[in-house]
């Protein structure tokens, strides 16, 4: 993310932050078919790309805070899981629409795999482990930010991180995002 270069006399104001948008992976950005993770699988929503890019051209951070429960349940590994997300970041990227951070949960309570199991991993949503990270993490104003997802344990982890949250049921999510912002 580009950053602006105060000078030196603004170094001593109140710290810069920045507004941000959390989104869910799967059912917002991509087709949920079911534990995705093959590049086969990556199917963008429709609207996706330009909704990213209305973001980025409205100065948000788009991050996105995802549940990968199919890593402990052995279906597919992390470093699959990471590489397919860096496929999506990359994918979007190739359509001008920036992402400024990946956040991913792969615990689960009833993990196939002893490394990932966890009764209430404090990132696994609806618990708002991974966005409070990310405002820490990229300076991010939770006054000025929102999440959007399409389940409610999404619309949860917001509210406890102290954001707005706005379900996404499907369709355009460039026609929800621009409703959404009134334009």
């Amino acid at each position: 993310m580009h950053r602006p270069n105060p000078e030196p006399a603004a170094l001593n104001t109140v710290p810069t932050t920045y507004p941000a948008v959390f989104l869910d992976r799967d059912g917002v950005l991509i087709t949920d078919s079911g534990y995705p993770h093959l590049e086969e699988h990556l199917v963008l929503i429709p609207g996706a790309a330009d909704a990213v890019r209305r973001l980025n051209a409205l100065g948000y951070l788009v991050v996105i805070v995802t549940n990968q429960s199919g890593v402990a349940r052995g279906l597919f590994s992390f470093e699959q899981m990471e590489g397919f997300n860096a496929l999506l970041v990359r994918r979007l990227a190739g359509k001008g629409a920036r992402i400024g951070a990946v956040y991913a949960c792969p615990f689960h309570n009833e993990a196939e795999d002893p490394r990932w199991l966890h009764p209430d991993h404090p990132d696994r949503k609806p618990n708002p482990g991974m966005i409070l990270r990310a405002i820490a993490d990229h300076d991010i104003d939770p006054a000025r930010s929102f999440l959007i997802g399409d389940r409610q344990s999404d619309l949860d982890a917001a509210r406890r991180a102290g954001l707005p949250g706005f379900l996404f049921e499907g369709g355009n999510l460039d026609h929800f995002v621009r409703d959404l912002l009134g334009g």
